[in-house]
């Protein structure tokens, strides 16, 4: 049996690469908000996704329970290595207030 076409998984850490050269015209600091900022919408994005085919398919509207499951967890997934992400940045500002100079 061959894999299921059209899924991809998620990588919160493709939309920072993506969005870095976009970020090039802003001051200091431009290039980490604009990454993080588009990893947050690509996130957001699939979270939307993942709930408008919840939606579709309690209507009626989509037969493949498979197709929505998958949705769902790519979803979960993508939010999870965010929130992980997330943590490990606060953890090293953390670190780096807790340096001494």
């Amino acid at each position: 049996m061959g894999p299921i076409s059209g899924i991809r998984l998620p990588n919160p850490l493709e939309a920072i690469r993506d969005a870095a050269p976009a970020a090039r015209t802003g001051g200091p600091g431009a290039d980490f908000a604009n990454a993080v900022r588009s990893a947050l919408d690509k996130v957001d994005g699939l979270q939307k996704d993942s709930q408008a085919s919840i939606h579709r398919m309690l209507s009626g509207e989509v037969e493949d329970l498979h197709k929505v499951a998958l949705e769902h967890q790519r979803a979960a997934l993508a939010f999870d290595l965010l929130l992980q992400v997330r943590n490990k940045a606060v953890q090293a500002y953390q670190e780096v207030m807790r340096m001494q100079v």
